[in-house]
């Protein structure tokens, strides 16, 4: 989190910028000097100092990944990359909904549909949520569009119109609460006006912010608004990836057993009304994922 710092110097004062970053070494404060008086739009100059910082530290490596996922995407035989692309939708579906409490196994989930197995004394509720997800998320990937109201409300109404036919595809018209979160989460009146100013941030910053950055942003508010009864973090996690295929990057799956680190960081976000808490657990995260293309190949 970027803060401001004053410093008094022989009796006159100093404004600064900091921030502190984890390294290897330990946790270290980087700085950068603002002047004798604050500047009028102290916001922009925080966004732009946390910029230079993401460039420095993450960018290089989040670009490297790019380089060689498109690399090695070029060289792999079609049959290959449908194998990996098959394997990694059904591992995200298993992931993704067993973090909002679905019952099934990888393996169950695996079966249903790869075999179309389904599993006995499962809930039928589960079984088919893994079934429309399975449907959305392709559906979005072969999606040429950009985002829009229209598509999210599409996807939302696709992924539970056979479990949760009376809020499928519509915003709430209550208050909602996050379980163990201490995130309270906007009244419903706000959802469409917030997600009018989310599509506009969107279109500011999809050109210019890194998409891996962007992938994050659009993951963080979107869940932050929770526009829907049920389904919100299922719906960011396509959203997240729909940018992330979009740009050609490859994807990102956030297992079920790293769901706590996950949270935290959601909520440390949340709460405090700074992005920078998970968009560096999400750089991390992701160049874990993809610590193999972070090398530089010859």
């Amino acid at each position: 989190m970027v803060v401001v710092k004053k410093k008094v110097v022989e009796g006159r004062e100093y404004y600064y910028l900091q921030h502190t970053v984890r390294t290897p070494a330990g946790v270290q404060a980087r700085e950068k000097y603002l002047g004798a008086k604050l500047p009028s739009d102290v916001e922009t100059a925080k966004r732009d100092f946390l910029t230079e910082i993401y460039r420095e530290r993450w960018y290089p490596l989040l670009d490297q990944v790019h380089l060689n996922y498109q690399k090695e995407k070029r060289t792999l035989p079609p049959s290959a990359s449908q194998k990996r692309d098959r394997q990694f939708s059904v591992k995200f579906t298993y992931d993704t909904n067993r973090i909002e409490g679905s019952k099934l196994t990888y393996r169950e989930t695996a079966d249903l549909l790869e075999k179309g197995l389904s599993p006995s004394q499962k809930p039928i509720e589960d079984i088919k949520e893994a079934e429309a997800h399975d449907k959305v998320f392709q559906e979005a990937l072969r999606h040429k569009k950009d985002l829009s109201m229209q598509t999210i409300l599409m996807w939302h109404k696709k992924l539970f119109e056979e479990t949760k036919t009376d809020t499928a595809g519509k915003f709430r018209t209550h208050q909602v609460a996050i379980s163990g979160s201490r995130f309270m989460p906007p009244s419903a009146v706000e959802v469409q006006p917030l997600l009018r100013e989310f599509f506009r941030w969107y279109d500011r910053n999809k050109r210019s912010m890194h998409p891996v950055e962007l992938a994050a942003g659009v993951h963080l508010r979107f869940v932050t608004i929770h526009p829907f009864a049920d389904g919100n973090g299922r719906m960011s996690r396509i959203l997240m990836n729909f940018v992330l295929h979009r740009y050609g990057f490859p994807l990102l799956n956030i297992p079920y057993e790293g769901r706590r680190g996950y949270y935290n960081a959601l909520e440390r976000s949340q709460v405090k009304e700074n992005d920078s808490t998970f968009t560096q657990w999400f750089f991390r995260r992701y160049l874990k994922e993809h610590s193999a293309y972070a090398k530089i190949r010859k």
